[in-house]
């Protein structure tokens, strides 16, 4: 689980350096569109954030075992998402809205006139809200559901045992794949589509999606019966996937660019998208557990540094594409450098981080072990 929880920082990373080559959003006119990257990025587009939130819930039954009693368990879920969090919108997102300021509505201000006079007064910057969270919506988000799972945790043991049942006689057989296909294609279909406001309050269609991913994450760690559903389907599921992309394709070739899918082939993108998000969770878990279950000296530093690096790489690519706008190199120029940007970017901000200890839980990690591990204990010195 946690080579998969890696990779899938690695490729959102890599999937929000390439949002700015499509027509979606974060273009500079030297760049502009690149045609095809946005039929690519949709291989990634309807499942990256589910099994982000599937890992995140899987790790958190893994922390509950290892907590003494839920409010101690919540307590310190609190102090490693809502610290870094606040600190992430005051200190770490600003850039992000200035540059959209500058290039959306011509602001002209300096970044220090806007920090200090627009940014943090609960107002429209030339019609931009400010202060936000942007891509920090998933840390408030998966704060939330830390919060739902605690207030479960408090219902009786044998009204848990029997929702446990009762999903697995649901999940652990021959629906284990149609029925959250099912479930995915009609809560986008009826809600607002694929699409989601990230503004917590009013997200009805994402909160249907992804709490019940984290939920299912923390049943998977407590369930050999779903564990042993992905090892036998984790294959068909690859195939399932594929099918689901092929027909996402289709759908973009037929209908190229910014074109507006007809009313009558909505619903087919729709299941496909859904087909593909749920077979390629199953997929990548079967994957995880057959080829990835072994230890590497580096896994350790790796799962700590993917948090902060969520936590900074955004500001570091927006902050680059925006620097790097009159250079003229082309986009395969410009992707070399943000991703090379981006990349050295992170991984200072997670070893400046890591070395100096009040800045720790402001990025998001815990006391630093190797200090622990420096001090001799007496009892055995």
């Amino acid at each position: 689980m946690d080579w998969l929880r890696i990779a899938a920082f690695v490729l959102l990373i890599l999937y929000h350096i390439g949002f700015m080559f499509t027509p979606w959003g974060y273009q500079t006119p030297s760049r502009g569109v690149v045609e095809g990257v946005d039929v690519l990025l949709l291989a990634l587009s309807p499942w990256r954030l589910s099994l982000l939130f599937a890992i995140s819930g899987y790790s958190s039954a893994a922390m509950l075992e290892r907590r003494q009693g839920v409010g101690v368990f919540f307590r310190s879920r609190v102090t490693r998402l809502a610290v870094p969090l606040i600190f992430g919108i005051l200190v770490i997102v600003p850039p992000q809205p200035w540059v959209g300021a500058m290039r959306d509505t011509g602001y002209t201000g300096s970044y220090l006139t806007f920090l200090t006079n627009d940014y943090s007064l609960f107002q429209n910057v030339n019609g931009i809200p400010v202060p936000r969270w942007i891509h920090l919506w998933f840390v408030a988000y998966l704060l939330v559901y830390t919060g739902v799972l605690c207030a479960l945790m408090q219902l009786p043991e044998t009204v848990k045992s029997r929702f446990k049942r009762g999903f697995e006689w649901v999940l652990a057989g021959p629906l284990f794949l149609p029925l959250p296909v099912a479930f995915l294609f009609c809560i986008r279909l009826l809600g607002n589509g694929w699409t989601d406001t990230h503004q917590l309050v009013d997200d009805l269609a994402a909160h249907a999606h992804y709490l019940p991913m984290f939920l299912f994450g923390v049943l998977l760690r407590q369930s050999p019966a779903l564990l042993e559903a992905i090892r036998r389907q984790w294959r068909i599921a690859l195939v399932t996937a594929a099918i689901g992309y092929g027909v996402i394709v289709a759908c973009k070739m037929a209908f190229p660019g910014e074109a507006l899918l007809p009313a009558r082939i909505e619903p087919l993108f729709s299941a496909a998208k859904a087909l593909l998000g749920w077979s390629a969770i199953v997929a990548l878990f079967g994957i995880a557990g057959r080829y990835w279950n072994h230890d590497a000296p580096i896994r350790a530093a790796l799962v700590e540094a993917v948090f902060p690096f969520y936590i900074i790489h955004q500001t570091l690519y927006i902050g680059a594409g925006w620097w790097l706008n009159d250079f003229g190199l082309g986009a395969l120029g410009e992707f070399l450098v943000l991703v090379a940007a981006t990349s050295i970017g992170c991984v200072a901000f997670y070893l400046l981080g890591r070395e100096i200890a009040p800045l720790r839980p402001l990025i998001g990690l815990g006391p630093d072990r190797r200090q622990r591990a420096r001090v001799p204990n007496p009892a055995t010195a």
